[in-house]
């Protein structure tokens, strides 16, 4: 990728790569913990709502205090994102209506922005990147975090002149997770609700881990930016060792797979609670095929794992190193002017998915709560029902009952018209028909 060589480019020439963050969480703090140990990178800024709080993530992952000096400190991204001496934005709030409000500044300003808020990416994504195109920016997804790496694998079998089959991560699925809730998450993760509070766990979050929903949104993510497309019945999670993701991962009759060219992701766990053997719970990965018959002999020749006819294989990562991993992006948008992964249509949609029988008049809690979780559909079939996307159903009251395992509806909802993020979740609908 040459991108270290370039950036020492940069450092020799005084000019080093200067990053605003907004949000000091767990992502964000893995990022920082890399800083100190990659010259020519520096954080000019850090935006966060408790600017105390995010002072302390950098103690507690190794800056010295002559570092923390040197950094401003903020609770205004907005302002944050003015500064003549940012570059590069990292949008890691996680929340979808604010993540569109700072990405969209952050291209106002001429300003290179890196979306770990993948949930607002799935929201309006496709848009927010021709927005940035439009101004001579990059809008780009995380590396580090699933999606992005899943993209790169992608974008490398086809560079190589292979068939995609499918392309996914594993995780841990049993289908009464769908109705867990934030009260419920910690027995699924085999700790205590006490333990859990001792590590700083957040439990809704963990909690959409758990249910679905970060699932349907980082392959709605995927489907967005590669072309690849949802089943039309939703992720079927199908339990799936590394060892077998070239037998299992075939579409129809052969396999799991509903079509070839389609996102899914894989269990590490059979429906009974036994282990899934060479499980792929942290990793990510790309099952394709051979062009023709020279390739189908080299593949034996070089002893590849394959299905069956000897034509199709996969190629895996078997974990993701989150923020750890986030310079890369931050690096390719800079020195590159180059996206690790960008929206390019509506193809995939996260709708809202009644838990248990919903009443009129109850309020809705957002994404990992305890009403609805998120579930990955086609975008023609979400927009033809009316689905109400994750991103938009926290705080939002219900005008009518919805049963458990029905979608959420705009019309099943009171939404404030008013709402930027909601007139913006339009406006991509509009501007992009799903594809």
């Amino acid at each position: 990728m040459n991108l270290h060589r370039l950036l020492q480019k940069r450092t020799e020439s005084g000019k080093p790569v200067r990053v605003g963050l907004i949000g000091a969480g767990k992502f964000g703090s893995m990022f920082l913990s890399q800083v100190p140990s990659t010259p020519g990178l520096e954080v000019a800024a850090i935006a966060d709502l408790a600017p105390d709080r995010a002072r302390e993530a950098c103690r507690r992952v190794g800056w010295d205090e002559a570092r923390i000096a040197a950094t401003r400190f903020t609770d205004d991204a907005m302002k944050m994102m003015e500064s003549h001496d940012v570059e590069v934005v990292v949008e890691a709030t996680g929340h979808a209506p604010a993540g569109i409000a700072h990405a969209r500044k952050a291209i106002a300003e001429g300003k290179h922005i890196v979306m770990v808020n993948v949930e607002a990416d799935v929201l309006a994504g496709p848009l927010l990147a021709r927005e940035a195109e439009s101004a001579g920016t990059v809008y780009s997804m995380a590396y580090g975090d699933q999606p992005a790496l899943i993209c790169e694998q992608v974008d490398w079998a086809r560079s190589c002149g292979f068939k995609v089959i499918a392309a996914g991560k594993g995780t841990k699925y049993m289908p009464e997770y769908h109705a867990s809730t934030p009260d419920t998450v910690w027995g699924y993760y085999g700790l205590t609700p006490e333990q859990a509070k001792v590590g700083g766990m957040n439990p809704q979050m963990f909690n959409s881990f758990l249910d679905g929903t970060k699932s349907g949104i980082e392959m709605a993510a995927v489907a967005n930016a590669t072309g690849l497309t949802p089943p039309p019945d939703g992720l079927a999670f199908p339990a799936c060792g590394t060892h077998e993701l070239a037998d299992v991962l075939r579409p129809g009759n052969l396999g799991a797979l509903h079509h070839s060219g389609q996102v899914e992701v894989i269990s590490s766990i059979h429906r009974d609670g036994s282990a899934v053997k060479n499980d792929l719970r942290w990793g990510v990965y790309v099952a394709f095929e051979a062009p023709n018959d020279y390739a189908v002999r080299c593949f034996s020749e070089y002893g590849v794992v394959t299905d069956p006819s000897g034509r199709s294989t996969a190629l895996y990562r078997p974990f993701h190193l989150i923020g750890l991993e986030l310079n890369v992006s931050i690096l390719s948008a800079a020195l590159r002017g180059e996206p690790t992964g960008v929206a390019s249509g509506f193809r995939g949609d996260v709708v809202s998915t009644a838990k248990r029988d919903l009443k009129a008049g109850e309020t809705l809690d957002g994404e990992g709560g305890a009403c609805v979780w998120g579930k990955l559909m086609p975008a023609p079939d979400s927009l033809r029902i009316g689905g109400l996307p994750i991103g938009l159903a926290n705080r939002v009251p219900l005008l009518r009952d919805v049963k458990m395992g029905q979608p959420v509806t705009w019309e099943d909802v009171r939404i404030d018209s008013a709402n930027a993020a909601y007139q913006y979740r339009r406006a991509m609908e509009a501007a992009f028909p799903a594809a």
